[in-house]
């Protein structure tokens, strides 16, 4: 049976006329840059995120960047971040002059752990530690609340790193449930197409409560210029692109189904391993979600996660990786190397000493997730990882 990691033609047939049609209009309308398409898909994410703003970008990476752009980040700051991510979240900051500093995982849910934070902001005394990007990695929110405390208690604004996360909520102290992206001052997304709200190409939001911040954003994206020609900042060309706009509206609209079928896929993964010896045997980690006991507490729909990967932990990973490939099972590390073991950082910054963020990019696999995955499929895949472990 072929399995893959991601498959994206069974998600594009039902819309594909629909895609077709809306593309088509663009093409014939000859607004080419920016235009209703883009204004309408910003619209359309404020309200879902339930933000004063929305700005479209034109990717994940440039809406991190445009964020410490407006934020003023620069040569001799440094920016508190984790070490266990994609690179972008690393390389727009020190794009910006700045340099990152890293806190370990919280080794249960791989988000940035605000313990670790906590010590690091303490042993700042020279106050150079200017932003805080967290990252709600895989598709779960990071600790906000304690994160937000922390930000609080030494004035540092938060931009959140929800490349992974779009539409994942969070349960605040005081019982109310908000969406990722718009707790700190921003909120970064990315639409690549592998993300749950993927586009056909490259795509970014930010959305933000301030609305002065937001405006100053969308001023950046399009080189500083308001009005035309004339430049208040230095910005970049951040523009996204209508075409991608009309997609994603389309697909936005499918958002919540989609949501809530990863949530039943992972459910469904989380049985058939239980109902084998590998979890007891310490061979296979399951991923937890951390908010799920909260929201079926609250008793209504919550998107607790969204499952952009279902990562599990395992013994002998390049084994099983070559196991489950020999038997066309898609499969992926995400993370093979920690941000701060990059090369390019060597030289840059003393590595710091991360053993959970470490231990994840050495045991950490990705496992198919995607909406289309039957329970067929699933029992397979867990099926041949336990042949693997008997072998």
């Amino acid at each position: 049976m072929k399995i893959p990691l991601l498959d994206l033609g069974s998600q594009l047939k039902p819309l594909r006329e629909e895609i077709i049609e809306a593309v088509t209009k663009v093409i014939d309308s000859t607004t080419y840059i920016q235009g209703p398409e883009v204004i309408g898909l910003e619209s359309e994410v404020a309200n879902y995120c339930n933000t004063a703003s929305a700005v479209g970008v034109s990717s994940g990476t440039d809406a991190l960047l445009v964020a410490l752009m407006a934020l003023k980040i620069g040569p001799g700051d440094r920016v508190l971040t984790t070490s266990y991510s994609f690179f972008a979240t690393m390389g727009v900051i020190v794009r910006c002059g700045a340099k990152p500093v890293f806190a370990d995982i919280d080794p249960v849910s791989y988000n940035i752990d605000p313990l670790a934070m906590a010590a690091v902001l303490k042993n700042d005394t020279d106050k150079t530690i200017k932003a805080i990007i967290p990252v709600h990695l895989y598709g779960q929110c990071a600790d906000m609340t304690a994160i937000m405390a922390l930000a609080d208690q030494y004035d540092i604004p938060v931009v959140e790193d929800a490349a992974q996360a779009i539409g994942a909520e969070y349960p605040l102290e005081s019982g109310r449930w908000v969406r990722s992206g718009s707790m700190g001052i921003a909120g970064c997304f990315s639409f690549f197409p592998s993300k749950n709200l993927g586009g056909i190409g490259d795509g970014g939001m930010l959305v933000s409560n301030d609305s002065k911040f937001g405006e100053l954003v969308r001023m950046l994206r399009n080189h500083g210029a308001e009005p035309k020609y004339y430049h208040a900042e230095i910005g970049g060309n951040f523009r996204l692109d209508p075409i991608q706009a009309t997609v994603l509206r389309i697909k936005l609209k499918y958002l919540e189904k989609w949501h809530a079928a990863r949530r039943e896929n992972a459910s469904a993964y989380n049985t058939f391993f239980a109902e084998t010896s590998l979890l007891e045997e310490q061979k296979v980690k399951v991923p937890v979600a951390v908010y799920k006991e909260q929201a079926e507490l609250s008793g209504t729909s919550r998107n607790y996660h969204i499952y952009n990967q279902y990562v599990i932990t395992v013994e002998n990973r390049d084994g099983l990786i070559k196991w489950l490939t020999s038997r066309d099972i898609g499969c992926e590390i995400y993370y093979p190397l920690c941000l701060h073991e990059q090369e390019c950082l060597a030289e840059l910054i003393d590595r710091p000493v991360l053993p959970h963020a470490e231990k994840a990019a050495r045991s950490s696999l990705a496992l198919p997730i995607y909406p289309e995955l039957t329970l067929e499929m699933q029992k397979y895949v867990v099926e041949q990882i336990v042949s693997f472990y008997k072998s």
